[in-house]
């Protein structure tokens, strides 16, 4: 038994007996008051209790995931402070996640460990965002907070997302040997209809399922109240949305102690937007018809019981993804000129992953081993495309200044990345210290190709391949004072190797007279962070603090200005110029009263605040993409077949900008109420209000970088006002 300090017993004693951290995973019942004691994969690449990993940590579960009646990416981190989700006013919707001020492809986002296709914009009308998943097929998402190349490698430099699908056996019981469910259910907020079923069967060797659902609606309703049609417009544009995913997976478990699991996935969106704002003098009609869809197959094998000396259990994929986007414009002009422009993104990846797992003892120290290889293998592809009309003449042209199109922006760019990773977690002094250091080494190469669509745009342009080496070292501690009380330490360093579209960036334009060259000179971006935080984890309650400092360097920033050439053309070029830093603090707890009195028996408070600060300090600014103060509130009552929860989101005024003439969004409040109600078996209703008092507000994730205080407009950026969502679920 762990020494109990004096003041540990004291507050264990206030908050009714303790639970030792490391045995409170394994009692489910209050496994969801009990945020630290949810069990993740992502921070350590092994199955441990939050309280147990050296790092910030979040896991949202499926009945989390029920309970606030998530459907998108927004939804999904509302009650998450420190991580937000950012989008655009008028067409693209939804982009990516932003973790403690990195967002785009510095946070990695993936699906069953394979990382999903990248962000792409340029220009106004070609956008690739990141938004492929369908919440229904999840079983849990986990997010770490901050560095995590020591085990993910490049662009993980501000954190990982990682959405992990259902099983076959997440639908299965002891004792039963088919699934049969159904849900459906409205979102007011765009109103939206969804619908899914699925289906599992299991057998002593044998186990699949087949999840099916549809979703369609219309655009994500705001507080703005013009609708004309021109650049004064303030509420949404009217669009029709719809989508489809599938997910199926196929078992073989040849033996109780290894599983062969196949899963193919499917994952399409189509968004049709009549784009009124962008109305003037010269614009009649503006339509885009925006599709993205993702596919992939993979083939994995779990062994838990190796008989290798060099591990113990082994965990193995190979996979094929494919990631599509397309967008295309239909613009009718003043003269009765139609132009209409079409843009592609495409990534495919082939991949291989294989964890080890190796445990050994030795004296008063124990050792859990993991290790791995990751390898993948990606082609992207990117392609503008144009034709001008004069509907008059029926006269068509390439060219649709300042493009003369097709055009590719970088040259078909194959990336191949291979990475190898080692953690030991060493515990010591009876289990009441750990040690966690880690490494990863990275070999990445960039091979362009170039074509004639490029090579036309392009003439005499040089393109660069790139070799780099990364290393990318961590260090975490835990201090276990007694069976309440714990404090934990990290150190990390992350990297993001020089991205294709950066190293190759590459247009020519005579006319207008500039150029883009590639820089086969640029250096990754790099990170140095540290982070303390103390937890405690009793049977009443639980509470964590922490505090983290990152250091980042040689950010890239694309298209600067660095002079003229030869031929008198102004020069474009990716360069390595910005440093920054951020720090800041985070807090979670939460209290169950029913542990604390019988009389309160089902009513438990959860909250958690977020506060960061960060700066460009090669421009001495402040950083933009970090978040204003923001905290969450929730007060909820679990009475077995129907539970409630108020809930409030609140966040500060945003105070620091780089310039003084953008726009700073005031603080807010707002308020939710969710309800849920199992009134049969298998049978359950989910119903919620939310902005309950039909609050005007901002959310700084909502706001471009660069829109001035002063603009007219400003009402574009508020979040919906008072809606209702519910869900019905029946399962058999």
């Amino acid at each position: 038994m762990n020494r109990i300090t004096p003041l540990g017993a004291a507050i264990c004693a206030v908050l009714a007996t303790a639970m030792p951290a490391h045995a409170a995973v394994l009692d489910s019942a209050d496994a969801g008051m009990r945020e630290f004691d949810r069990v993740q994969v992502t921070a350590t690449r092994t199955e441990r209790a939050i309280v147990d990993v050296p790092a910030s940590v979040d896991v949202i579960d499926r009945e989390r995931l029920d309970d606030t009646l998530a459907r998108d990416i927004k939804d999904l981190v509302r009650y998450e402070p420190g991580i937000s989700v950012t989008s655009s006013f008028g067409r693209f919707g939804l982009g990516g996640f932003r973790i403690r001020g990195l967002d785009g492809n510095r946070v990695q986002i993936q699906t069953d460990g394979i990382a999903v296709s990248d962000a792409f914009s340029i220009g106004s009308f070609a956008n690739a965002n990141r938004n492929f998943v369908d919440l229904d097929t999840l079983k849990r998402v986990e997010i770490v907070r901050g560095p995590a190349s020591s085990l993910y490698g490049s662009d993980a430099l501000g954190g990982v997302v990682a959405f992990v699908t259902k099983d076959p056996a997440d639908y299965l019981a002891a004792d039963k040997d088919a699934y049969f469910g159904l849900k459906f259910g409205y979102e007011g907020d765009w109103r939206g209809l969804f619908g899914g079923a699925t289906a599992a069967f299991g057998g002593e060797r044998w186990s699949g399922m087949v999840a099916l659902s549809h979703r369609q609606g219309q655009e994500t309703r705001n507080q703005g109240d013009d609708r004309s049609a021109g650049a004064t417009r303030t509420a949404p544009n009217p669009q029709d949305r719809d989508g489809n995913s599938v997910l199926a997976k196929l078992v073989f478990a040849p033996s109780a102690d290894q599983r062969f699991k196949l899963t193919a996935e499917s994952n399409e969106d189509r968004t049709e937007s009549d784009v009124l704002s962008a109305i003037n003098a010269t614009t009649r009609s503006l339509q885009g018809d925006d599709r993205q869809q993702r596919r992939r197959v993979s083939l994995g094998h779990e062994l838990d019981s190796l008989a290798a000396g060099l591990a113990d259990s082994l965990d193995w994929k190979v996979y094929w993804q494919d990631s599509r986007t397309t967008q295309d414009t239909d613009e009718l002009r003043t003269g009765n000129i139609r132009r209409q422009r079409r843009f592609e993104f495409d990534q495919h990846v082939y991949g291989l992953q294989a964890i080890f797992h190796k445990a050994l003892s030795g004296g008063s120290v124990s050792h859990d081993f993991t290790y791995g290889l990751d390898a993948a293998r990606t082609r992207t592809e990117q392609l503008r495309n144009g034709v001008q009309t004069n509907l008059n003449t029926g006269v068509s042209s390439s060219t649709i200044l300042p493009d003369v199109f097709p055009v590719r922006d970088f040259p078909l760019s194959d990336t191949a990345e291979v990475g190898l990773f080692v953690q030991d977690e060493m515990r010591l002094a009876d289990g009441r210290l750990s040690l966690v250091p880690g490494l990863r080494v990275d070999v990445y190469r960039l091979e362009p190709e170039i074509d004639p669509i490029f090579a036309g745009d392009n003439p005499g342009v040089p393109v660069s391949d790139l070799d780099d080496t990364a290393v990318s070292p961590k260090f975490g501690a835990i201090w276990r004072f007694d069976e309440c009380w714990s404090m934990f330490g990290n150190y990390a360093h992350g990297f993001r190797a020089p991205p294709y579209n950066d190293v190759n960036l590459g247009f020519t334009n005579f006319q207008f007279g500039y150029t883009a060259i590639p820089n086969p000179d640029l250096k990754p971006e790099t990170s140095d962070g540290v982070e303390l935080g103390l937890r405690f984890v009793g049977k009443a309650a639980y509470f964590g603090l922490s505090g983290y400092y990152n250091d980042y360097r040689d950010f890239i920033e694309s298209f600067v200005n660095v002079g003229f050439n030869e031929q008198g053309l102004m020069v474009f070029q990716s360069r390595n110029v910005a440093d920054a830093r951020i720090y800041g603090a985070e807090l979670k707890a939460g209290v169950d009263f029913g542990a604390l009195s019988d009389g309160w028996s089902g009513w438990s408070l959860r909250g958690a605040a977020a506060w960061a600060r960060g700066d460009n300090k090669t421009d001495d600014v402040p950083l933009d993409s970090v978040d204003p103060l923001r905290a969450s509130l929730g007060l909820a009552y679990d009475g077995g077949a129907w539970g409630a929860e108020l809930a409030g989101s609140f966040a500060g005024r945003k105070e620091r900008v780089s310039d003084p003439v953008y726009y700073r969004p005031s603080g807010y409040g707002a308020l939710d109420l969710m309800v849920n109600w199992k009134f049969a078996p298998g049978a359950r209703i989910d119903f919620g209000v939310f902005n309950l008092g039909d609050r005007k507000y901002t959310d700084w994730a909502d706001v471009p970088i660069g829109v001035a205080a002063s603009a007219a407009t400003l009402d574009r950026y508020t979040r919906p006002g008072r809606s209702v969502s519910a869900s019905l679920a029946v399962s058999w």
